[in-house]
């Protein structure tokens, strides 16, 4: 049986961040990471428990560049994308990312607007870790959400039926559709 390009490759690793002084710290529950987890599992992801980082940029970056190394193929993070000052996940993402996919941040800004006139605040940003030769064709995709938890379930269902197809462009699949 052959897979299904726009649905496959969905089995990999993917890794969830929370970006979170508060979570880091222990002052409040991981409700965001903990969706987070249940939705990329619903879809079929390999996934473990949250990293749960501070705010900032050295630390989203860090953690970025730690699941790329591991061999995730897809990251996602939650909290930090807002206009608070410590809110600078969009910082240290694009500080790994190769090429920035605006297009999906503004589609999840956009459908979450439907919901909640804030997610225009958000400033997550999506992109492409793209590999090194000795790694082969591929990389990682990064996507931003809020740390809102409906954010996070709202984001989860946007960006979901798109994540085959996206991936498969990664890894230097052929437009099917």
């Amino acid at each position: 049986m052959s897979e299904d390009p726009q649905t496959e490759p969905r089995r990999e690793g993917a890794v969830a961040i929370t970006v979170s002084d508060r979570r880091s710290d222990g002052r409040r529950e991981d409700e965001s990471g903990r969706l987070l987890v249940q939705a990329l599992r619903k879809i079929g992801y390999a996934v473990t428990e949250p990293v749960v980082v501070p705010d900032g940029v050295d630390s989203v970056a860090g953690a970025l560049r730690d699941a790329v190394a591991q061999g995730a193929r897809l990251v996602v993070t939650t909290g930090g994308t807002g206009m608070g000052p410590r809110d600078l996940t969009p910082e240290g993402t694009r500080e790994v990312i190769t090429r920035e996919n605006p297009g999906l941040a503004e589609l999840m800004r956009r459908e979450g607007s439907k919901q909640t006139p804030y997610a225009a605040v958000s400033r997550g940003v999506v992109g492409v870790v793209d590999w090194p030769e000795d790694r082969g064709v591929g990389g990682t995709l990064v996507v931003n959400l809020p740390g809102r938890p409906a954010a996070v379930t709202e984001g989860m269902d946007i960006i979901s039926p798109l994540l085959g197809h996206v991936l498969s462009q990664v890894s230097g699949g052929d437009h099917t559709w």
